[in-house]
Formats: structure tokens, C-alpha cells, sequence
């Protein structure tokens, strides 16, 4: 049996975005009535199924159009890796919110090459778990999770393949 191909074409997804927003809205509003246990159950093994067939390391979009939320200890441990001060890695690399949360101060993050990250094997908690959708809460996180619908080909294949298991579209 061949496996399934999935759309990766950057392009496309974020032309389906637009086209299917409302249509996406209606989707999440479908979800409240299904059993959030069940929902993420599905979702745990279409994300693994999904995620296997797309590399993350191919595309880059995340890394080139998102915020990057970084922890302390992260910042301490590039500064490590860059082999700089962890004050003069905070100068060059990372914005201080007013209420102390840090992030990368460029976007695309700095650390984007090529669609590679540089720090690949160092790189932030934010980015080893995005997209996020190996947690549970699929139903309540799924509003925050349709913002980078257009963006990643991941999270795009995913909604699109639930839309078809909870029979909000028919297969």
C-alpha cells in the first residue's frame, strides 16, 4: 500500500488558509461535541503518521515567520554554545519583554539558514515541540493552532486529515 502524500507546497497552504478560514472556523465549533480524550487519541497518532512523512528540516517556515519564546537557562545554554557571554548573547540575540519573558529578537530567527537551523542539536524548547500537537488538548488548543494552519505543512495535513476522521468532511 503506498502512504499518503501530503501537500508541502508553502505556496499552496498558505493560498488553502485564506480559501478555507471559514470554513476552518466551522470546524473548530464542530469539535465542541466530541469527546476530548477521544479527539486527542486521534490526533496523537495522525500528528505521528503526519509528522514522519513531512521533515521539519526541509522547510523552515516556522523559524522564518514566528515569534521564538526562549527561558533563561535556554539563553545561558546558547551563550554556551556560541561560546559567547550570556550577556552579549542577550544583546545581540534576544528581546526582554517588559514582564521577563525572552525571545528571539529577529524574525526570520538568526539561526535559520538555508531552511537548517544552526543550533539544530541546542535548539529552544519552543522550537523542538512546535507544533505542539503531540500534547493533549487538541479540541481546546485547536483556535491557537488554526493561527499557523497557513504556515506549516504539518499542522495544515493534520487538520485537514481530522476534518476527515471526525467526519466533519466525508473521506
Amino acid at each position: 500500500m503506498q502512504p499518503p502524500q501530503y501537500i508541502t507546497d508553502l505556496d499552496f497552504i498558505a493560498a488553502e488558509a485564506e480559501a478555507r478560514a471559514e470554513e476552518n472556523d466551522h470546524f473548530l465549533r464542530s469539535l465542541r461535541t466530541l469527546d476530548a480524550d477521544a479527539l486527542d487519541a486521534t490526533a496523537h497518532l495522525v500528528n505521528n503518521e503526519v509528522s514522519s512523512a513531512i521533515d521539519c528540516t526541509e522547510c523552515g517556515n516556522c523559524c522564518s515567520r514566528l515569534v521564538i519564546n526562549v527561558t533563561g537557562p535556554e539563553v545561558k545554554g546558547l551563550a554556551g554554545t556560541l561560546g559567547i557571554s550570556e550577556r552579549e548573547t542577550r544583546e545581540l540575540y534576544i528581546e526582554e519583554s517588559m514582564g521577563g519573558n525572552c525571545f528571539v529578537n529577529t524574525i526570520p530567527c538568526h539561526f535559520l539558514s538555508d531552511k537548517k537551523c544552526t543550533i539544530y542539536t541546542g535548539r529552544f524548547t519552543e522550537c523542538r515541540e512546535f507544533p505542539h500537537l503531540h500534547k493533549l488538548g487538541f479540541k481546546a488548543r485547536l483556535a491557537g493552532t488554526l493561527n499557523y494552519y497557513g504556515t506549516c505543512p504539518i499542522i495544515y495535513n493534520v487538520v485537514e486529515v481530522m476534518k476527515r476522521k471526525t467526519g466533519f468532511i466525508g473521506s
